[in-house]
Parts: C-alpha cells; sequence; structure tokens
C-alpha cells in the first residue's frame, strides 16, 4: 500500500525556497564580516603589543636551551649529564623544598578558607534576586569587583610592605582574591535557585536570614565546595608565584634558582611544585563529583 507524500503548491515551495536560500546567504555574509573583523582586531592587537613573528622564531632556541639545561646536572660525577641519572644530586635540598611546599600549602589553604567565608557571606547580599535592598547589592558587587580585578601579586607586594616578609601577605593577597573571585560564582549559583521555598519560608513570617539558611542554603552548599575545592586548587598554583615577592613559600628558593642559574635546582623544584598540583587536582576532582552527584541526586 503506498502512501502519497504531501506537496506545497510549486509557488509556495519557490517562496519558501527563496527565503531560506536569503536567510542562508545573510548567515554567510555575517560570518565573513565577523572573520573579517576578527582578523583586523587581531593584526592591531599585534601591532599595538609589538608582536614581532620573526622575534619569536628567531630566539625560539632559546627557550629549548633553556629546558634542556635545567634538565642536565652541573655537579658531581654525572655532571653535564641527565638529571634522572643522578636523582640524589638532583633533589639535593629536597627536605627544604618539601617544607617550602608545605608551607604553600598552608598558605593557600588559609587565604581559600578565609576568601570562601567571604565570599560566602557576600553571595547573598549580591545575588539579584535575594538581595532587596538595590543600594547594599551594588555595594557589594562592586567590593567583590574590586578584589578579584586586583592581581594577587599586587596585594602581595602591598602586604609585604606593610607586614613585612613571610607567609602572612600571601595568606591575606590570596584571601582577597579568593573572596572577589568565589563571591562572584557562588552569587551567580545562587540566582539560580528556587525561589518556592524562599517565598513559602517569607509567608510564614520567616525572616531574610532564616529564608537564607533553610531556603538557599540547602540549594547551593554543594555548588559552593565545589568552587571553593576548585579554587584552593588554583590558589595552590598562585601561592607557589607568591614568594616571587618575598610573600613566603617556594616561590622564593625558585626565583633566588633562576636569578642565580641554578638550573637543576630549577626543575627540580618546578617538578615538586607541578607533582603536588597534580595530585591536588586529582583529589579536589573526586571531591568535587561527588559534591555535585550530591546535588544531582537531590
Amino acid at each position: 500500500m503506498s502512501t502519497a507524500v504531501p506537496r506545497l503548491p510549486e509557488p509556495q515551495l519557490q517562496a519558501l525556497e527563496r527565503a531560506y536560500g536569503s536567510a542562508l546567504a545573510e548567515k554567510r555574509r555575517m560570518l565573513v564580516v565577523g572573520l573579517v573583523l576578527f582578523v583586523a582586531c587581531f593584526i592591531v592587537a599585534g601591532f599595538v603589543a609589538e608582536v614581532r613573528p620573526q622575534t619569536f622564531f628567531a630566539n625560539l632556541w632559546r627557550f629549548t636551551d633553556y629546558i634542556a639545561r635545567i634538565f642536565t646536572l652541573e655537579q658531581g660525577p654525572a655532571s653535564g649529564r641527565f638529571v634522572l641519572f643522578d636523582i640524589t644530586e638532583w633533589m639535593w635540598g629536597f627536605d627544604k623544598w618539601a617544607k617550602l611546599l608545605f608551607e604553600t600549602l598552608m598558605i593557600a589553604y588559609v587565604g581559600t578558607l578565609i576568601g570562601a567565608a567571604g565570599g560566602f557571606l557576600f553571595s547573598f547580599l549580591s545575588a539579584r534576586n535575594l538581595m532587596p535592598d538595590a543600594w547594599i547589592r551594588i555595594a557589594a558587587k562592586r567590593w567583590l569587583e574590586f578584589c578579584r580585578t586586583v592581581p594577587e601579586i599586587v596585594f602581595a607586594l602591598i602586604f609585604v610592605v606593610a607586614f613585612g616578609l613571610g607567609p602572612v601577605p600571601g595568606v591575606l593577597a590570596i584571601a582577597i582574591h579568593t573572596f572577589g573571585a568565589l563571591g562572584k560564582q557562588f552569587a551567580e549559583v545562587a540566582e539560580n535557585v528556587d525561589m518556592k521555598p524562599v517565598d513559602g519560608l517569607k509567608a510564614t513570617g520567616a525572616t531574610w536570614t532564616a529564608c537564607m539558611r533553610f531556603a538557599v542554603l540547602p540549594q547551593v552548599l554543594s555548588n559552593y565546595v565545589s568552587y571553593a575545592l576548585l579554587r584552593f586548587e588554583i590558589n595552590v598554583r598562585g601561592a607557589a608565584v607568591m614568594g616571587f615577592v618575598g610573600a613566603g613559600g617556594i616561590g622564593q628558593d625558585l626565583v633566588e634558582a633562576i636569578r642565580k642559574f641554578y638550573y637543576s635546582d630549577v626543575s627540580a623544584i618546578l617538578v615538586l611544585i607541578i607533582a603536588t598540583v597534580m595530585v591536588i587536582d586529582l583529589l579536589t576532582e573526586k571531591l568535587r563529583h561527588r559534591f555535585i552527584s550530591m546535588d544531582g541526586g537531590r
């Protein structure tokens, strides 16, 4: 049994084909215009930034030469050979570097904890759907913008001048930047909550604080913890750089090795930092997925 396929009248089909062709041509024109604008902006940006491809390729060998040097031993019986031929000589400062790495982790941990606590509070104050007072909301958002816009290294320099060398400037710098970054992320999560539980609590006469505690917090807590763990992972890398300006951690030894051309020490410290970050990344990834799955199961 054959079924007839319905077909529109020919004039109507031709009109639809013309409309489709016109829309397709318009999309193609927009794509071409977008690509042209992108290339033009790319060229202008490179010109303003004085990017010189010939300089890059002419000096590329210096980068590869430096990489080869930092993985070559300079002293001991295996001098001039690959670092893995004498790991004891390569990792001669392991005990000292391990202590500095632990200090780096503590700087990141305490800074993340303080920043996450501040971001947690300000997320409710800056969320459009949760804070009815526009002035409080605007002030909270501007403060979060200030905290996350100023680079951590700038805060670290300021605090080193104020408090002297050591881990305290690093903790404060990471805490302030984390405050602004997590506050923004937390607020975006809070702005997407289901408002029905909030409205229900308001109908019973509950205070604003009670609404946040019993209607909003259960919805956002798993995402808050997930973002905080991700930020801790980022802050470990940031804390390693804080030592460049004397704000504690292993960065001080790293920058000293770079400046004094202790090539094998540079690679040893970098390998320890990378290994530490990888372990933290694996652990926090599992925790983040666990919290996210808990939230999805509700």
